[in-house]
């Protein structure tokens, strides 16, 4: 079994990433911890912009890629296989798209920083 962890890296994240690694302990699962960066515009006149900007964002992808891996070797210390992802996109579709190219079986989030996860129906709270 595949469990997939979508993450906003908020401060609820951690509570997702640990609900996650409950079931993930109870099926013996993988996980994969998740994160979406916001994509690039696609739109007709979008210039990259100035070097500083391309440092600025180059910056920002790194932070998230190292919060991710935190995440995810939270749940390897724990004995869980787990891998951490940051991939830009739309975040639904994107979300979706690798939940089907992981084979996840199961996709675990949270409530956008609001503090509650709901996993298998169920309302897990602080």
């Amino acid at each position: 079994m595949n469990i997939l962890v979508a993450v906003d890296l908020s401060t609820a994240s951690k509570k997702v990433v640990k609900a996650a690694g409950s079931v993930a302990r109870l099926t013996g699962a993988e996980v994969y911890v998740i994160h979406i960066a916001e994509p690039e515009p696609d739109f007709v006149g979008y210039d990259a912009g100035p070097e500083v900007v391309r440092t600025q964002v180059a910056q920002e992808l790194r932070r998230e890629h190292r919060s991710v891996q935190a995440l995810a070797e939270m749940l390897r210390e724990d004995g869980i296989k787990a891998t951490a992802l940051l991939v830009r996109g739309p975040t639904v579709a994107t979300t979706l798209k690798e939940a089907e190219s992981l084979e996840c079986e199961l996709i675990v989030v949270g409530t956008h920083g609001h503090g509650d996860v709901v996993t298998h129906g169920e309302l897990i709270e602080e």
